[in-house]
């Protein structure tokens, strides 16, 4: 029985208010169906009134910073850590904002609003500005605090907009820093988890552009030419690392395709990426395998896949129907999918606090046509 369970599980049935419920794997570019639609809100919501186990990340300046994650964090303090239960709020905005007909709409609206508060915001932003937390989040919190804000601005609801307001001083704390940052930071970040600036930049730039935030898309525009406009040669055999959920060369060439046009994309990309494309063997077109999903860094290979999926996707929307490159990317993006889509469901907390978020990252196309 208990292997049954397992397999159940693994395939992506979930229990919904006592009741079992079939949300068959999807796949890119197919509509999300009802019970899928629940299934990845399940994982969100479980997750974010659960304070324990949990992975602060905090500095303790004194006696004083001995607190509990929900003392710090009284609105994202559930799913291990802050910026999973940042990015899990977005979700369950996404989900709501594109299918506000679902059955269960009500019921994640009610728990957003218990989170989303005033009062709780506040708490949030006054966290940053204490000195010894400037760095917290990074910018990975960061961007996925952008984020939601750009959810937010994109949809017109009454409770959306209270929520939008509430967010403001989180918000603004947050472009201090990220304008107080990008000037000192002379070389990009590069890595396959949370630091990497391709993957921070591009989310921030999507928030510029969305809010109408002109100094910050000029800062972000200038810095992203500054650190990989002369990028060439890309060295891609040596991804991934064994704890990766990025890639970051695919995250700086969906970083660049928003900050070049059509054409000088595709002759960076050339450079940068000479093969990408031209076969289908190329390392970074090979979905990846997760040999523990118990095992809470080795899981990260399975973000990995929803993370390029999502990044080829990008990548191929910037280039010209005609360009041989782009149906290869597509391919792979697909594959990507199905790979990663296999674990969201594993019965482990261990990837089920976060992998849905990428999932419906992947799925939604975040960041091309408008979205």
């Amino acid at each position: 029985m208990r292997l049954i369970l397992t397999a159940l599980l693994f395939w992506g049935l979930t229990m919904t208010n006592g009741h079992a419920q079939d949300t068959d794997l999807p796949e890119l570019g197919d509509a999300l169906t009802t019970g899928q639609v629940s299934a990845f809100a399940d994982l969100a919501l479980k997750g974010m009134d659960q304070e324990f186990p949990n992975k602060p990340s905090n500095v303790m300046a004194g006696p004083e910073g001995v607190q509990s994650p929900s003392e710090m964090h009284p609105a994202f303090y559930g799913c291990f850590d802050w910026h999973s239960s940042i990015h899990g709020h977005w979700m369950l905005v996404r989900l709501i904002r594109l299918h506000p007909d679902h059955p269960r709409v009500e019921e994640i609206r009610e728990r957003l609003n218990d989170h989303l508060t005033a009062e709780n915001l506040e708490a949030e932003a006054e966290y940053f500005q204490q000195k010894h937390n400037r760095s917290f989040e990074r910018m990975y919190g960061w961007a996925w605090a952008w984020r939601l804000v750009a959810e937010l601005e994109q949809w017109d609801d009454p409770q959306g907009n209270v929520w939008r307001e509430n967010l403001k001083p989180l918000e603004d704390i947050l472009l201090q820093r990220i304008n107080d940052y990008l000037p000192k930071l002379t070389y990009p970040i590069r890595t396959g988890v949370h630091p990497d600036t391709g993957f921070a930049l591009g989310q921030a730039l999507d928030y510029a552009r969305t809010t109408g935030n002109k100094d910050l898309e000029e800062l972000i525009v200038s810095r992203s030419r500054d650190y990989y406009l002369n990028d060439r040669d890309y060295p891609a055999a040596y991804e991934p690392s064994g704890e990766d959920f990025f890639s970051s060369g695919l995250n700086e060439a969906d970083l660049m395709r928003r900050v070049l046009d059509s054409r000088e994309f595709s002759q960076w990309l050339t450079g940068f990426l000479p093969a990408l494309g031209t076969t289908n063997d190329h390392t970074l077109l090979q979905p990846v395998e997760v040999s523990d999903v118990t095992d809470g860094k080795i899981v990260h290979l399975a973000g990995l896949d929803l993370s390029r999926a999502w990044c080829l996707q990008g990548i191929a929307s910037a280039l010209d129907d005609n360009d041989p490159r782009k149906q290869v990317l597509l391919n792979s993006a697909r594959d990507h999918g199905s790979t990663g889509f296999k674990y969201v469901f594993s019965g482990h907390y261990e990837g089920e606090h976060w992998l849905a978020t990428f999932a419906v990252y992947a799925l939604t196309r975040v960041g091309m046509d408008g979205n």
